[in-house]
């Protein structure tokens, strides 16, 4: 044995110390034109597309009004008494057109309701593209450390085999004892369990990561940029995160229009009046009436329940609203503490690792010197490998935590709030 069977090793920790490469696939994530079009084909992203054609649509119907005009007609035949002791019998008719008419003001404000209504699903589609993104970003991790690990077993396998045959020779020169050869074995079919694990684990993230995004493909990065610096003033991120929150602007978004919605419903207390016009044809046409008509309900308890319901409900809303201030700002303060402290875990691990690796070195060394056993090779070995998969995973986990504070910052793949499907663009007022 010598320090190159080691190399796995190394390079396990070059590997996990982010070496530097070109292009985009350096930072371990799909590319961003890819990425928009599979989040747009998203069952969940075309379903806010529905929601807001139909706030679209409800927004066109708030300008119209809940009134159309109404036409009526009538026929009847008069019966009279003739001044000669006869009976006179006449036809007669009469026709007419109404609208019912909202009040000054309450047009206007039926709009800004519409309005409203299609702005919330506005954000609620762009809430539906960043929550699905959060799930790729988690699918594409869990992925990539099923990656690592079953590549780190795969070199520890490697390793142990190689060892496993030096170990079987030496023992039949008599150099070493059947004790080592059975510990060298046994060490490998440890690892090799370890590995069909870990193999099972990376095709099971593969299986669903290709299930729920079957557009996105899946190829490994063969390096990874170090983890990013939360680089600014921690004011900044905080808010660019806050300006960010979808679920704070969706809570903004239902107390605006719950505010709306309760002075719209209070404007209803004075109801709005029906005019009309008609004309009719009395007396088999000796008579013809024309004529226009007022009709205005008498507002009673009904209407003054529905505001105080609407005024509550505003209340209620709001508070729902600085709850959700408080949610997003504890959210963005996590999320940023972690991105900083994932970094610093990974540092350290990397610097255990690399420690491990020179215990280990030395470790195989003394042993081929006769000072040390085969037990505390095989330790320092397994220990090395920890080490390693370690580091790896922390490096993995420092990325995903600095590329969730990004994407929730809007500073991944372009910005968070990506632009709508192709088939949503346009004027939705």
């Amino acid at each position: 044995m010598n320090s190159a069977r080691f190399s796995w090793v190394v390079f396990a920790l070059i590997v996990s110390t982010g070496a530097q490469a070109a292009g985009h696939e350096a930072l371990g994530l799909p590319d961003s034109a890819v990425v928009e079009q599979v989040l747009n084909a998203a069952p969940r992203v075309k379903a806010a597309d529905a929601r807001l054609r139909v706030e679209s649509a409800r927004s066109d119907g708030l300008a119209s009004g809940p009134y159309e005009w109404s036409a009526n007609l009538s026929a009847q035949r008069r019966r009279a008494d003739a001044t000669n002791g006869g009976t006179d019998r006449f036809n007669e008719w009469s026709a007419g057109v109404e609208r019912t008419v909202r009040l000054p003001g309450k047009a206007a404000m039926d709009r800004a309701l519409g309005q409203g209504g299609v702005d919330m699903a506005t954000i609620a589609r762009e809430d539906a593209f960043h929550e699905a993104s959060r799930d790729l970003l988690t699918a594409w991790f869990a992925w990539l450390r099923g990656v690592a690990v079953a590549e780190q077993w795969q070199s520890q396998v490697d390793s142990l085999n190689t060892q496993a045959r030096a170990v079987a020779r030496r023992n039949e020169l008599g150099d070493a004892s059947s004790l080592d050869a059975v510990q060298a074995n046994a060490a490998l079919a440890q690892a090799r369990a370890e590995l069909a694990t870990a193999l099972a684990m990376r095709d099971a993230a593969a299986e669903s990561l290709s299930r729920r995004y079957p557009d996105l493909p899946l190829t490994a990065p063969t390096h990874l940029a170090e983890p990013g610096v939360v680089a600014g003033q921690e004011s900044e991120w905080m808010d660019a995160l806050m300006a960010h929150s979808h679920g704070l602007r969706l809570a903004q978004s239902r107390s605006h229009l719950a505010g709306l919605n309760a002075r719209r419903v209070g404007r209803d207390r004075v109801p709005d009046p029906t005019f009309g016009v008609f004309f009719s044809r009395e007396r088999g046409g000796e008579e013809q009436v024309i004529g226009a008509q007022v009709s205005i309900p008498i507002a009673g308890g009904a209407r003054r329940a529905s505001a105080s319901a609407a005024v509550a409900e505003a209340d209620a809303v709001a508070q729902m609203e600085a709850d959700a201030l408080r949610e997003a700002t504890a959210e963005a303060a996590t999320s940023l503490l972690k991105a900083k402290a994932s970094r610093t875990a990974w540092e350290a691990s990397r610097t255990a690792g690399e420690q491990m690796v020179a215990a280990a070195q030395m470790t195989e060394r003394a042993y081929r010197l006769g000072e040390g056993s085969f037990d505390e090779l095989l330790l320092a070995q397994r220990r090395a490998n920890e080490a390693a998969l370690s580091a790896r995973q922390r490096h993995l986990d420092a990325l995903e935590s600095y590329y969730r504070l990004s994407l929730d910052a809007g500073r991944l793949w372009g910005d968070s709030d990506m632009p709508a499907h192709p088939d949503m663009k346009g004027d939705h007022s």
